[in-house]
């Protein structure tokens, strides 16, 4: 018997990533899916997107860039979603679809999807849509559990450290504010596991109206726990049972590089459409990144016993930067970057400060000084 999936989030990344490897897994015979996309918002503008899901035809992915020495320039046609839905405009179809087929649930809905507005967030018996993702999730399980009961693998993609826990607590908090018994909570933490997860892909450019332009490194590390299993077999699957060295490396190399590029790109006014290939052609930003690499981020991954993992993804992440078919613009990586800021250098210095790193980091400590802690959570 298939697997059905939810995935909540219409992002290219997704389409890119989850959606892939479940694609591949299904055309070497594997039984999983189909994907079901869920557009979170309920945003109108975005109503082709979620339509065009339903082609049989499926939609491109364009895999480019450089792997094991050879250039690689191919296209995938991917088929593992069936249909497109919006969480506001269909929730009764989603809602039995939730509570009676799903097995696997995968988001990702941006830096600041795990919101909530308990003002905005009920889902008692009028039956009204919540406004969150929190809640919108907390209703679809309160409902599961009335209608089956049955076991859930919910595999959060957004990119912050415990992010399954992190979600976990948001769905039980709006569960409360709701008023679910007792009982509910108790099947929660009996039969739903809220896997932690880390994603790496870059994704550089959509298609229209779905679709993407991505390079061939992926990679899609799980934590193990009791109940967490991945939707399918992948070689760029990872089960590991600790994230951690994963997260710091993709968090403070290559998320990191990226929101140091992307402040200099704001500060300096570089040009709008800038590509991260393109401004590593200028020889001074090239050389102003790899001196953040080697005298601030370097030393505080020695200090924490990761020095050679990380000089080895830092060399893997410069060719990713570099790669010749990707025009990753940098106003798309400046979005939400204050919480970037926060997630991605404060918490890197504060990381390499407790072990006792070798390096002032001064260029690391003039940008968190302009996103203060507090005002970025404001």
């Amino acid at each position: 018997m298939s697997s059905r999936i939810i995935q909540f989030g219409t992002s290219r990344f997704l389409q890119a990533h989850a959606a892939f490897f479940v694609h591949e897994a299904r055309q070497v015979g594997q039984d999983v899916g189909p994907i079901a996309v869920v557009q979170v918002s309920g945003d109108s503008s975005r109503s082709g997107r979620v339509a065009a899901f339903a082609n049989p035809k499926g939609y491109p992915v364009i895999i480019r860039g450089m792997q094991d020495g050879q250039r690689i320039d191919h296209t995938i046609q991917i088929t593992s979603v069936d249909r497109g839905l919006s969480a506001v405009e269909h929730w009764e179809e989603l809602s039995k679809l939730f509570a009676e087929d799903a097995d696997f649930v995968i988001s990702n809905t941006g830096d600041t999807g795990y919101r909530t507005w308990p003002e905005e967030d009920g889902f008692g018996a009028g039956g009204q849509v919540p406004r969150s993702f929190p809640a919108k999730l907390a209703a679809l399980l309160v409902r599961r559990w009335q209608a089956s009961a049955r076991p859930l693998v919910i595999l959060p993609c957004e990119l912050m450290t415990g992010n399954g826990r992190v979600l976990k607590q948001a769905v039980v908090d709006c569960a409360r504010h709701n008023d679910v018994s007792a009982e509910f909570h108790t099947w929660l933490d009996a039969h739903v596991a809220f896997a932690e997860t880390l994603v790496d892909r870059i994704v550089s450019e959509p298609i229209e109206p779905i679709g993407a332009v991505a390079e061939p490194y992926a990679l899609w590390a799980i934590k193990r726990a009791p109940g967490v299993r991945p939707p399918c077999h992948h070689p760029g699957i990872v089960l590991t049972d600790d994230l951690e060295p994963y997260e710091r490396l993709k968090l403070h190399i290559l998320n990191l590089g990226h929101t140091f590029l992307a402040e200099i790109w704001q500060r300096e006014s570089r040009p709008a459409d800038e590509t991260v290939r393109v401004i590593l052609a200028d020889k001074d930003m090239r050389a102003r990144l790899d001196a953040l690499y080697h005298d601030e981020i370097l030393p505080g991954f020695a200090a924490n016993g990761m020095r050679d993992e990380a000089k080895a993804y830092v060399a893997t992440t410069l060719d990713r930067f570099l790669n010749p078919y990707l025009d990753h613009r940098i106003s798309d990586i400046s979005q939400h970057h204050r919480e970037k800021v926060v997630r991605r250098i404060h918490t890197f210095l504060e990381w390499a400060d407790r072990a006792g790193a070798k390096s002032a980091a001064l260029t690391l400590r003039q940008i968190a000084a302009r996103y203060p802690m507090i005002e970025a959570a404001s």
